[in-house]
């Protein structure tokens, strides 16, 4: 969106995107197979002897789905050559770590990286080990100045005695950094979240926080199904917006809907980045926070998705700044309350110093 410069020749645009890179941010809906960076991908692929492509950049437009694909399966496909490249303890340790580097490079201090355990034993790995290597990858990059939790991810498609093994696995490794369990995968193909409920529970009464995946197919309808999981938050549920007993039910049961609008345009969710709900949900008092779902299969980043928000979706920086307090209050730091003091303090001594927190 191009905006016109002020009377002394400043850009708005690069003023915004100052703002907001220098922000203190808060990421918690981010896909490690997601955000492979691409020439590590290439090397991957290279080292490994896969997907021998006509030539590297054919190979990494293979991560990135289109602006906008026809549902949430065309979108998905684009997570076919990163777990395909993901299915040992090196690859998944360098990838964490150059994921941690990268969110830190967009001044984000607090992020959560999920992934899907199950899907990365194709080569032999069991689940605890894969968990291992991503908590080796995040521990490898600990002087990045930003503080990274782990949330594994259960498919719905996958059987429901995967999910409680996985759960279990989840459970034990709280010392790793481990902090959520989530389900995930294809809507239209397994809408039915109900066999998977005990591993929910399993995860739950072990203290990890609860999030999943809903709406990205199947409308207002599969977020209601979502709450049978009693989550704690729900990734993307945007659909919730056009149904006002279901606005009603998530600010009455404090659920954080996580939002993110480059993604949900890709999935046909919204036809325009501008039809995104997230300003009606914000101020009809939903508990929203805003990321990137994946920063290579959405050629996105974490200050884009800001700039969207200020931008297209009319968002102030007020606004801005209290969707990183949101993103910090449902945070799972249930284990650790300092710390999600010191984030919170940290933002907010950022915003008591900073002039431009008040501009429109």
């Amino acid at each position: 969106m191009n905006r016109p410069t002020d009377s002394a020749g400043a850009d708005p645009g690069a003023a915004d995107r100052a703002w907001v890179r220098a922000l203190p941010k808060a990421e918690v809906h981010l896909h490690l197979a997601g955000s492979v960076r691409p020439t590590t991908a290439v090397r991957l692929a290279r080292e490994r002897g896969l997907f021998r492509e006509s030539s590297d950049a054919a190979l990494t437009a293979r991560l990135v789905a289109p602006p906008r694909c026809a549902d949430q399966a065309e979108l998905l496909r684009a997570f076919e050559v990163p777990v395909a490249l993901l299915q040992d303890a090196e690859a998944l340790s360098a990838v964490a770590a150059e994921l941690v580097e990268d969110v830190a490079s967009d001044g984000t201090r607090y992020a959560e990286i999920r992934f899907a355990p199950a899907s990365h034993t194709r080569a032999g790995l069991s689940i605890r080990d894969v968990m291992r290597a991503v908590a080796t990858g995040v521990r490898a990059a600990h002087d990045q100045p930003v503080v990274v939790r782990l949330i594994a991810i259960a498919m719905r498609t996958d059987p429901p005695a995967r999910s409680m093994e996985l759960a279990r696995h989840a459970a034990d490794a709280l010392a790793d950094g481990m902090v959520g369990f989530d389900l995930a995968g294809l809507e239209a193909t397994a809408p039915d979240i109900t066999p998977h409920l005990p591993a929910f529970r399993r995860a739950r009464d072990a203290g990890l926080g609860i999030s999943i995946h809903a709406g990205e197919w199947g409308g207002a309808a599969q977020v209601w199904a979502a709450l049978a999981a009693d989550p704690d938050r729900i990734a993307h549920g945007g659909p919730a917006a056009d149904d006002p007993a279901l606005t009603a039910e998530l600010i009455a049961r404090g659920i954080t809907l996580d939002l993110c609008p480059t993604s949900n345009v890709q999935a046909a969710l919204v036809p325009h980045v501008e039809d995104h709900p997230l300003p009606r949900l914000l101020r009809a008092g939903v508990p929203v926070t805003l990321s990137t779902d994946d920063r290579t299969v959405s050629h996105t980043t974490l200050v884009d998705e800001a700039l969207l928000a200020l931008g297209p979706l009319g968002l102030t920086r007020r606004e801005i700044v209290g969707l990183q307090r949101q993103a910090l209050r449902a945070a799972f730091l249930h284990h650790d309350e300092a710390l999600r003091g010191r984030l919170t303090a940290g933002l907010d001594a950022w915003v008591e110093h900073d002039e431009e927190t008040a501009a429109p």
